[in-house]
């Protein structure tokens, strides 16, 4: 065989490989069709929530939007579009695994079991379960639960964490489900139950932005760990890159101590195991 032809079969057998790494999965999906579809809460303050202003607004939305950025980036895009899709705590995951959106901006706990069906970002934030009680209550811990009736949405990882903790302690108490933080909080200030368990940074919200702040308080005790992160699909590992760089990149800034004091002020100083968390996404380049 010819020097020549031994060139040219080395040439297209180098091509399929390069043919192979085209664009594929979700950023195929965007570039062909310029928009990005993003599944937010409509009341999980300060995550994800319908603002004043009838938009999506909260830090999981603020990181959503450096991570759009940084996909019209990678797609060489002059414009991409946002769609916002407002999804709830029953449909989240299948709202992810079905292709109706690309990303789920809200508050989100990683679990292996979840990871049987849906990716995740590097996380986001780190929480645990806590209690909402009245002011002049006289639960201060789980313990303080028996014979009591505490709300909790039913299909978070509050729930299984809730009937745990109540477990150890050999704690009876009546469980009300509803259907959200909104509902939750209703519920407490009603005296439809005496307690509402959910992760602590969206029982602060709750309390915030209750129409008396002063009847609500939050009890101290955490029973469980919620570390959050972004829903995506499974096996995309392209836009999965994306993603991590984004927030990479974000964790290596100043920019993240602007977005945790403008949503967690309240909170105070991010607490050692958060910024634990940021330094340890911050991967360099």
């Amino acid at each position: 065989m010819k020097r020549s032809a031994v060139v040219v079969l080395l040439v297209l057998s180098m091509a399929v490989p390069a043919a192979a790494q085209e664009l594929q999965g979700t950023l195929k999906k965007m570039k062909t069709a310029g928009t990005i579809v993003l599944g937010y809460r409509e009341n999980s303050a300060p995550f994800s929530f319908v603002g004043s202003d009838g938009k999506p607004t909260g830090y999981s939305i603020d990181l959503c939007t450096r991570i759009v950025t940084e996909v019209q980036e990678a797609l060489s895009l002059p414009q991409l579009k946002v769609r916002w899709a407002p999804v709830t705590v029953a449909d989240r995951i299948d709202a992810v695994t079905s292709g109706r959106i690309d990303m789920e901006c809200g508050s989100t706990t990683v679990t292996l079991s979840r990871q049987e069906r849906v990716d995740f970002s590097p996380l986001i934030f780190i929480d645990g379960g806590g209690l909402l009680v009245g002011t002049s209550s006289q639960i201060r811990s789980v313990s303080d639960l028996g014979d009591k009736k505490v709300a909790v949405i039913p299909g978070t990882t509050t729930e299984p964490a809730l009937q745990a903790a109540l477990q150890k302690r050999l704690v009876r108490a009546q469980i009300v489900p509803v259907k959200d933080h909104d509902e939750g909080r209703a519920a407490l200030e009603s005296g439809k139950a005496d307690a509402y368990a959910s992760d602590r940074v969206l029982l602060v919200g709750l309390l915030v932005g209750s129409k008396d702040p002063e009847k609500l308080t939050l009890v101290d005790e955490q029973f469980s760990y919620e570390p959050y992160g972004l829903m995506l699909r499974r096996g995309d590992p392209a836009f999965r890159h994306v993603v991590n760089r984004a927030l990479s990149r974000l964790y290596r800034s100043d920019e993240i101590v602007r977005i945790y004091e403008k949503w967690f002020r309240v909170l105070g100083r991010p607490s050692p195991a958060l910024v634990l968390m940021y330094l340890l996404n911050a991967v360099p380049e």
